[in-house]
């Protein structure tokens, strides 16, 4: 067999779509090793004919059981009547509980600011790689901010194939002043302002409905300490094989995510993996790590991942309320399933749990 039949070289079945992704991550490039890998574990299993193996069952993982829509709750009627009110506040709680996921409507973001804010995304994803890299000198932003691929994947299994821009709320207010597109700066910060005061409504309707008038989250969840990312899934030549973002929990109090109309969020229900039906109109609300540790696991922080796509690229906008690092988490009910932990703690053990193993552990690892 000549090379260039050869299945083994990644090169090779890879090269169709190089072409499309020059302005893309260079995913091919820096993580050809784990490509060779799963290169090599394809020509193995061919030659094997063996399709009862554990890297094909893995890879059934990836098949989508079903299909649904999450419950949807129309934010309206908590300006409605006592009654109205007061079940829209039940809805929230118990699909808190029960999914862990619920999405929102008459949210207070126009279809005008989500679609502007596509807009822009779509332009600032569109500049070179180079300038992307370069956050701080070409487009403004901190330095760090633009994360791509997962620099401790040791599988493809482990590899987001997804850009993103990590922006702290403080910076937007700011950005404008140090030089950021004005269009993209006014966009975010209208955005940002508007879920910002929406995450802190429905954490306290949660609270409340644990029987607590709390004004935790109003004291520690500030501008300072909570931000937005900008999310891009490009187009992957391998979706069986690779992750948008492989399957995790989020490490926040309330994520907020606004995606566009090609799906690939998926979420676990009752055991099994679930696809969610884009909704232009909704927002998506989740439950975080710390909002299960605060409610001692009356609400759910459910795992979920991203899945990609062959030929279309996906745009979304994650909102994370987020406390201090210093913040201090402690059940709001006895006897408590967690240990009391701050912030800090947790994002170091993630971070850890991560490096050494290869993906996250969360709240396990804060069981009494």
């Amino acid at each position: 067999m000549g090379s260039e039949e050869n299945p083994r070289d990644s090169s090779l079945w890879l090269q169709p779509l190089i072409s499309i992704m020059d302005s893309d991550p260079p995913f091919h490039k820096a993580y050809k090793t784990l490509f060779d890998k799963t290169a090599d574990k394809a020509t193995a299993t061919i030659i094997n004919s063996n399709t009862n193996n554990k890297d094909h069952e893995e890879m059934l993982q990836l098949v989508i059981v079903e299909e649904c829509d999450l419950p949807l709750i129309d934010l309206q009627r908590l300006e409605l009547g006592e009654r109205e009110r007061e079940e829209c506040k039940l809805e929230i709680a118990r699909a808190s509980q029960e999914w862990g996921f619920f999405q929102v409507v008459n949210h207070g973001v126009s279809g005008g600011l989500l679609q502007k804010m596509k807009i822009e995304q779509e332009k600032v994803f569109k500049q070179s790689f180079d300038k992307k890299s370069q956050e701080d000198k070409h487009l403004n932003f901190s330095a760090g901010s633009y994360r791509w691929g997962t620099p401790s994947a040791t599988c493809l299994r482990q590899l987001a194939w997804s850009e993103a821009f990590h922006i702290p709320l403080k910076d937007i207010s700011t950005s404008s002043a140090a030089g950021l597109d004005y269009n993209l700066s006014s966009t975010m910060e209208q955005f940002a302002t508007t879920v910002s005061s929406l995450a802190l409504n429905l954490a306290e309707i949660l609270a409340e409905k644990l029987g607590h008038k709390s004004t935790f989250f109003q004291a520690n969840c500030l501008p300072s300490t909570c931000y937005l990312r900008l999310n891009r899934y490009p187009p992957c030549p391998i979706p069986s094989e690779v992750f948008g973002l492989m399957p995790h929990t989020d490490s926040d109090f309330l994520t907020i995510l606004h995606q566009d109309q090609v799906g690939g969020l998926q979420l676990v229900k009752d055991g099994i993996w679930i696809a969610v039906k884009p909704n232009p109109a909704a927002l998506i609300i989740n439950i975080g790590d710390l909002f299960q540790a605060w409610s001692n696991n009356v609400y759910k922080s459910v795992q979920h991942r991203v899945v990609t796509n062959l030929a279309v690229e996906r745009f979304s906008t994650a909102y994370f309320l987020c406390p201090s690092y210093e913040t201090v988490i402690q059940s709001c009910r006895e006897p408590s399933v967690y240990r009391k932990f701050s912030f800090g703690e947790y994002r170091r053990q993630v971070q850890e749990d991560v490096k050494m193993l290869g993906s996250k552990i969360g709240l396990p690892r804060f069981v009494v």
